[in-house]
């Protein structure tokens, strides 16, 4: 008699229950991969993702080989028209710490999911030194929609 009551009173009360208004902007990074570019500005010398990879590790390992740090973003974000992607690195400079951050004002699609390119390259990147920590986060004007962080952010 009681599990009727609940079968029959549950989906009432689902129903019932207030709930919270969608919100009309939303966005999401699901991934962002910082990578190092090399003196001819290629973060890899083939479209095999182990040969990127591999390559990732060369440049890794020989910082002479550099010319900047580029983050591929994967990102998603519906009901605004035009978004701000936000890339903040904290890095050292010998035992100096030191800070950078990327901008790029994209368009965002209603449902789609894109990838997008930021690039700290140049004077900019010999300055920085090495990345430690990062933060991507997508902006509608002043309202921060979404952020992913590195482990040490």
């Amino acid at each position: 008699m009681i599990v009727r009551l609940l079968k029959l009173f549950f989906p009432l009360l689902l129903i019932a229950l207030p709930t919270a208004p969608a919100s009309a902007q939303s966005a999401k990074v699901f991934k962002a991969l910082p990578q190092y570019l090399d003196l001819q500005g290629r973060h890899t010398l083939s479209p095999s993702l182990f040969e990127r990879d591999a390559y990732q590790a060369l440049l890794r390992k020989n910082p002479s080989q550099r010319s900047g740090l580029r983050f591929a973003i994967h990102w998603k974000a519906s009901g605004a028209k035009e978004v701000k992607l936000r890339v903040e690195m904290r890095g050292a400079l010998g035992k100096e710490p030191t800070k950078a951050m990327v901008e790029k004002t994209v368009t965002a699609g209603r449902t789609s999911r894109k990838w997008t390119d930021a690039a700290l390259t140049g004077d900019d990147y010999k300055k920085f030194g090495e990345l430690l920590a990062w933060r991507v986060t997508v902006w509608d004007g002043a309202t921060q929609l979404a952020e992913q962080t590195s482990f040490l952010w």
